[in-house]
């Protein structure tokens, strides 16, 4: 009886276990679901949006080489290409395939902001449903994307520019996963559980001056200082293009006219520039802080010198690119932006100092975050001009842009060497005048009054009246 009884406690509790699984599976399938369509809804929002601008412009020219399914080949390794795959046109005159790696920044800009909107929205569910699973619709929309964007590279396969399968199978993978974890991040609010597993996985000494009210407070402190200096960075790198454009305006003018007649070309290569104007403020951010960039295998565009370029195709935005030889005061001008960026970067840096919540940091404390934040930016730009360089054919073309390593080091360096003193400056001037107002707003305690001690009572004095009464029936028995 005892053994029946305990079998049928031991049934009833694996039922229990079974229908709890079932139940977790059931509300945990429609996330699934919601998320799946919402990455195969972005991949396909992102892909109709290129597809149009591909054939409307094969539509409008008027000597198109292919038909229909050619531009829809074109539109689907645009795409791949916007994700940062490496494409590969193997119809060459040379007969020796020439590759394409230089990915349009502001065309990465569409599937990255997709892909956030797509797991945000997944997260959220229905009206009035709770949250969905940050893993569960963050799963959704990668798998759903990266299977629409598996059907993609195998169609684009079959055109004149065929996808790297190496690139789209790290490239995209490592675009979409990003994007999507940064939306379903942001859903719930940012927590700070997330980023406390990745550092984790820090040295114990790393981690914690990271870790902690004062070490989220010194990486919230150095985020905004390197978001400063790659701005001013990028902002500089741009006026800097502009202003060379505008120097070298005749040359511009002639590629511009160069390369096409009809108002349907003409109009195809101002988009093309468009879509190419970040990675043009890239160059020049690469060429403010001394590499420069790369127009071919040893041809080398930097402040101090210019190597002669090779035959490069007419282009209006290598228009732009200084004359070969020794550089000039001009050419060391372009410094004046990495100056800046180093100082918003130690001015933004002294701000946290003197209005942290303990008062403000000592001088170790702000060169360190100074350093955090010139490592956070010298990796952003190493990533930055990795993909914004590249690629544009076989032999000499092999390597074309900045070099993303030396972009990166030399950012580095340029955000401590001038962030440092810009920061310890600001931080003793703007630290004396908060330690003054301080000081001033702090009340001065005055001493309270020392209780009054009543003096004692004799006969006759006014302080009190005598009780003789009193006296008397005292001695009376």
């Amino acid at each position: 009886m005892a053994g029946v009884i305990q079998m049928t406690a031991r049934r009833s509790s694996l039922s229990l276990v079974l229908a709890r699984s079932r139940n977790r599976m059931r509300d945990r399938s429609p996330g699934l679901a919601a998320g799946l369509f919402a990455g195969v809804l972005a991949a396909g929002l992102g892909l109709g949006s290129f597809a149009v601008v591909v054939m409307g412009l094969w539509i409008s020219s008027p000597y198109p080489d292919s038909g229909p399914g050619g531009a829809l080949h074109v539109a689907a390794a645009l795409w791949l290409l916007a994700h940062g795959v490496e494409l590969v046109r193997a119809d060459t005159l040379s007969g020796v395939p020439a590759p394409l790696g230089v990915t349009p920044l502001l065309l990465l800009a569409l599937p990255v902001w997709l892909l956030h909107r797509a797991a945000r929205d997944a997260v959220d569910g229905e009206e009035g449903a709770p949250l969905v699973s940050a893993r569960t619709a963050w799963a959704g929309v990668v798998l759903g994307y990266l299977a629409v964007a598996a059907a993609v590279a195998g169609y684009a396969a079959g055109g004149a520019l065929r996808p790297s399968w190496i690139g789209a199978g790290v490239s995209l993978p490592a675009v979409v996963v990003a994007a999507a974890g940064m939306g379903a991040w942001t859903a719930y609010g940012r927590p700070r559980r997330p980023v406390e597993r990745v550092l984790a996985l820090l040295p114990r000494a790393l981690r914690r001056l990271l870790t902690g009210v004062e070490g989220r407070e010194r990486v919230g402190v150095a985020v905004r200082a390197a978001g400063a200096g790659a701005a001013v960075l990028v902002g500089g790198g741009a006026l800097l293009v502009a202003v060379s454009s505008v120097w070298h305006l005749g040359a511009a003018r002639g590629a511009f006219l160069q390369l096409t007649e009809g108002w349907s070309g003409r109009f195809a290569v101002l988009l093309l520039c468009a879509v190419l104007v970040p990675n043009a403020a890239v160059w020049g951010a690469a060429y403010a802080v001394g590499p420069g960039f790369v127009l071919g295998v040893g041809h080398v565009v930097a402040p101090s010198a210019s190597d002669p370029a090779p035959m490069l195709p007419p282009f209006p935005l290598l228009a732009a690119v200084p004359e070969a030889g020794a550089g000039g005061g001009l050419n060391w001008a372009a410094g004046v932006v990495a100056l800046l960026a180093g100082a918003a970067v130690g001015m933004f840096v002294a701000r946290g100092a003197v209005r942290g919540g303990a008062g403000v940091w000592s001088w170790k404390r702000t060169v360190g975050v100074v350093g955090l934040a010139g490592l956070v930016c010298a990796v952003g730009f190493a990533v930055l001009g990795g993909m914004a360089g590249g690629p544009l054919g076989a032999g000499t073309l092999a390597r074309f842009g900045p070099v993303g390593w030396q972009v990166g080091a030399a950012v580095g360096a340029w955000m401590v060497g001038v962030g440092v003193p810009v920061g310890l400056a600001l931080r003793r001037w703007w630290g004396r005048g908060a330690v003054t107002a301080a000081t001033a707003s702090v009340p001065v305690p005055v001493p309270a009054p020392a209780p009054a001690v009543a003096p004692a009572s004799t006969p006759g004095s006014d302080a009190e009246p005598y009780d003789f009464e009193r006296e008397e029936g005292a001695d009376t028995p």
